[in-house]
């Protein structure tokens, strides 16, 4: 799925602000933006108008665009970018940097009664269970576990999975991963969460567990996240009226 105008502007200033580019706190105007980035006004004010919907820049009457200093203090390492696929390969990030992978475990396995109804499978309709480690650099920060129908994705092997998974089905079937519904919490780590995410017995696990749908509302994949505490943080921007 190609980026819009817009959303190439997006990615590259987020890049730029969180490099320290604008020292002053403050953007250049729509005028020097759109010259700058050889796009049109329009482009530029939809840009301006997501990344201030999402709480990354603010605009203040009469002086211009500023960037949320509590933003950039507080980056979260998964930021969603409109219109792209959800997976965390091409979402996660942490000063620039993309997270490795490792395969943990792959096979093939019947649905629980859980899964047959958060996929709207049938007790036969066979799923693939993928267990992944996620790493930046040398650090690991979270292990995932996802259950997708083989239906779906009927010639699915390991080696595909080591890469971004949402972008191999839309290489190969053309489908494209749009809409997810996510569940954020905190648990007790296990003994497991202790040996691959080096934490403590005293520290908490953090979980992000969802459904994500393809573009056509069909139910691609049931995904257990379990991180590092330490990452699992969140942005929210809140307008009150």
């Amino acid at each position: 799925m190609a980026e819009l105008v817009y959303q190439q502007v997006i990615k590259d200033l987020k890049k730029r602000i969180f490099a320290n580019e604008f020292s002053d706190m403050r953007l250049p105007d729509e005028r020097s933006l759109a010259e700058s980035y050889q796009v049109s006004r329009s482009s530029i004010k939809r840009a301006l108008a997501k990344m201030a919907n999402d709480g990354i820049i603010f605009k203040k009457r009469g002086s211009g665009t500023f960037i949320n200093p509590l933003y950039l203090k507080n980056e979260s390492v998964f930021n969603y970018e409109a219109a792209s696929n959800l997976g965390v390969t091409d979402n996660f990030q942490m000063d620039g940097k993309k997270p490795t992978t490792k395969v943990l475990s792959f096979e093939v396995t019947l649905p629980s009664k859980e899964l047959q109804r958060d996929l709207f499978l049938n007790e036969e309709d066979f799923v693939y269970k993928i267990v992944r480690l996620r790493s930046f650099g040398a650090t690991p920060f979270m292990i995932e576990t996802g259950y997708i129908p083989i239906k779906i994705m009927p010639q699915l092997s390991r080696k595909d999975i080591e890469n971004s998974i949402f972008k191999y089905l839309e290489k190969q079937y053309k489908q494209s991963v749009t809409k997810s519904f996510m569940s954020v919490f905190a648990e007790p780590s296990t003994e497991n969460d202790r040996e691959l995410l080096g934490l403590q017995v005293n520290e908490p696990t953090g979980i992000m567990e969802g459904i994500f749908f393809l573009d056509n509302g069909t139910p691609f994949e049931f995904s257990h996240m379990r991180l590092h505490y330490k990452y699992l943080k969140f942005n929210t921007f809140v307008s009150v009226h």
